[in-house]
């Protein structure tokens, strides 16, 4: 790729990032357009503005991109009830796709020829980020260096910075033993002991959350207002995606909510242990499918929660821009329409609580599933021949001799 004359790099301004911002000026002799995107992150990002004028950058982009974040990234994965192996609520898999797209919008913007990025040739991240990219634009160049270079510990790193002088912050505090990502759905931790499997994480590395034995002794109520699966209002007060996701950061940290340690399987092969920070992603799949336990038919909600497991994969995998998770796209959102309604929760020490749910659009009818007088609106005779029919298969295989096991 010696024909690279400007690239886009994907920037926070931290050691690793600034590290490719020289090394693409040296190694590619190119001009370098730094994009920093504020996700929620909680973090300064105003900062990398003056890290890259120091090193050269002309063109310089810092978005806020909270509002599209969970918009339209974070509410359409939870529509579907979307976790994958049964545990990960996929807090930095669903920020990558947003990422690429701006990446993508500003090379288009910029004229440039090429994008790059810090993610490492192990992880899960570099997949999604070039996956999106190649979607977006087939014939952009990709510059992935920890694929080419060989300055791979974070002493080469250093080593690097202090040789050709590039700014790097020390606070005089001891720096945090985990690789971490936050944005408003979640923060991870990776290394450091808990590169052990039998190893329990520290308490001290939680950032967002209490933990459940130090949480209020007394319960937290909270009503969700849902319109078309997402969460429009909470306790009567309507809110936009990104304050409904702050709020419930908040008020589920506070109660010791969100917090998970597991071992998953990434899509380069290796197994990673994480932990993850999730609060108010856990109280949106809580209620999410309490209001759609009393709006959805039955058959519908199935199959949605058989769809569930692989819409995950494609997210986890970095296929969120593939014509296959668009489709499946379309059929949640379609079943999402009489999906609105309240639901109650109560957080308490690290659990959220269904305590109520109610829906113009229910499909609950207490006149019939009533343990009372139904006045006929239930003939419970024909119960019978339902079974019959429904056994019809398994009798006629016993008459024969057949048995199952």
């Amino acid at each position: 790729m010696a024909d690279v004359k400007k690239v886009v790099l994907a920037y926070s301004g931290g050691l690793d990032t600034s590290v490719i911002l020289k090394w693409l000026q040296d190694t590619y002799n190119c001009e370098v357009v730094t994009f920093t995107a504020d996700l929620g992150q909680g973090e300064e990002v105003e900062p990398a503005r003056a890290k890259a004028k120091a090193m050269g950058v002309e063109e310089i982009y810092i978005d806020d991109l909270r509002e599209e974040f969970v918009r339209d990234f974070v509410f359409p994965m939870f529509r579907a009830n979307t976790v994958y192996e049964g545990e990960y609520l996929l807090g930095t898999s669903i920020a990558r796709p947003l990422i690429a797209k701006r990446l993508i919008e500003i090379a288009n913007e910029t004229g440039a020829d090429a994008i790059s990025h810090g993610a490492t040739g192990k992880g899960n991240d570099q997949v999604r980020f070039e996956l999106g990219a190649y979607a977006l634009k087939p014939g952009v160049k990709v510059i992935a260096p920890w694929r080419e270079w060989d300055l791979l510990s974070r002493e080469k790193l250093m080593d690097y910075a202090a040789k050709h002088e590039i700014p790097i912050e020390r606070h005089g505090k001891k720096k945090s033993p985990y690789s971490m990502d936050a944005n408003l759905l979640h923060i991870s931790y990776e290394g450091g002991v808990l590169e052990d499997t039998w190893t329990e994480h520290e308490e001290d590395m939680w950032r967002w959350t209490k933990s459940p034995e130090t949480a209020p002794d007394s319960p937290t109520y909270i009503e969700l207002t849902y319109r078309k699966g997402d969460i429009v209002a909470i306790d009567g007060k309507e809110m936009t995606p990104a304050e409904v996701l702050t709020y419930l950061n908040k008020v589920g940290g506070e109660n010791g909510i969100g917090r998970l340690d597991i071992v998953e399987n990434r899509y380069v092969g290796m197994k990673s242990r994480g932990c993850y920070e999730t609060p108010g992603g856990t109280i949106m799949l809580k209620g999410h499918r309490a209001i759609e336990s009393i709006t959805l038919d039955r058959e519908v909600a199935h199959l949605k929660d058989e769809l569930m497991p692989k819409y995950a994969s494609l997210i986890y995998n970095g296929y969120w821009w593939s014509p296959e998770r668009s489709m499946l796209q379309q059929m949640i959102d379609a079943s999402q329409v009489n999906v609105n309604g309240v639901v109650r929760l109560k957080l308490y020490k690290g659990n959220v609580i269904v305590t109520g749910r109610k829906s113009d659009d229910s499909l609950f009818d207490a006149n019939i599933a009533t343990f009372e007088d139904d006045a006929g609106a239930y003939d419970q005779a024909d119960a019978g021949g339902f079974i019959k029919l429904n056994a019809l298969r398994m009798r006629i295989a016993a008459n024969k001799g057949r048995t199952q096991f």
